[in-house]
């Protein structure tokens, strides 16, 4: 089974990486939206993610027109509904991803593969809404997508070997390294990561540190290049939540029980570098803790 065209549905903050690292690699994208204007800002997104690929080596100039051009848009599902391989990377709310799913599965062709960038919730769940549940896997990219080079590969209890090395073979092409992970909350990235982000909260909500101080620890005593209330910004504090609450129904364990100001922060609409407030402030010309 050769995949040469691709669709993405959901053109956030990771369905327009996925169409960037797709199109730069020579696959033939199409980027689905119900928002024509989500489709636009995509659209001037991709640019400037090559443009900054471009600037750092990675990419040659000649190369981002031809990705450009490979790169389409719709408001449709039926539109994507043809190609090849088809990946959802809509909200993080399960619900949302699996009326996607159910949407879809009348305009697909007899081979098309389906695929969740979800990153954590069961992968064997959602093709059961689907009519070919042996052709559906996760594929899980990290943010942002382009650059970053893993991708978990996660088969659901349907999915056949064809779909599993068919989709293999693509992450290949796309210059990425693949992880094989079991079909667990989670999975593995984020298993491990958000509950330390969320014990990094709890470390702010109990007064052991401060927002910098905590972050400060991590940056240059374990020598992440990021802090965790930083990358809860980056990641956005609504998908730690509704990631740490996956981990705490689907594995019934108090101890990935979500900090309570992890929760008051989503209630306050304050989520991160994407509203311009979550830990810290980025309203300014240089973010600044919020507390």
């Amino acid at each position: 089974m050769t995949i040469e065209t691709v669709g993405v549905v959901g053109a956030g903050h990771m369905g327009r990486g996925i169409a960037c690292a797709f199109a730069l690699a020579g696959f033939h994208v199409t980027l689905m939206d119900v928002e024509p204007q989500a489709l636009a800002s995509a659209a001037e997104s991709v640019a400037a993610q090559i443009d900054e690929m471009i600037a750092r080596g990675d990419v040659e100039p000649a190369e981002k027109a031809a990705a450009m051009a490979r790169l389409a848009s719709t408001t449709n599902l039926r539109d994507v509904g043809s190609r090849d391989l088809i990946i959802e990377a809509a909200s993080e709310i399960e619900a949302v991803k699996h009326r996607i799913f159910a949407e879809l599965t009348p305009y697909l062709s007899p081979n098309a593969i389906l695929a969740s960038n979800t990153s954590s919730f069961s992968v064997t769940r959602m093709a059961g809404v689907t009519d070919r549940p042996e052709q559906f896997m996760g594929l899980h990219f990290m943010n942002p997508a382009p650059s970053m080079p893993l991708v978990e590969l996660i088969r659901g209890i349907a999915t056949s070997k064809e779909t599993f090395d068919a989709v293999d073979a693509v992450i290949k092409r796309l210059g990425k390294t693949a992880v094989v992970v079991e079909d667990y909350p989670g999975f593995t990235v984020h298993r491990i990561l958000i509950p330390m982000i969320n014990e990094a909260v709890y470390a702010l909500y109990e007064g052991v540190g401060s927002v910098l101080d905590i972050d400060n620890s991590m940056r240059y005593g374990a020598n992440h290049s990021m802090g965790p209330l930083e990358l809860a910004d980056f990641i956005g504090l609504d998908t730690c939540l509704s990631i740490m609450t996956s981990l705490r129904n689907g594995l019934a364990d108090s101890k990935y029980r979500p900090c309570p100001l992890l929760v008051k922060y989503v209630e306050a609409g304050w989520l991160g570098r994407k509203t311009g407030r979550g830990f810290y402030d980025y309203r300014g010309e240089t973010p600044v803790p919020s507390r």
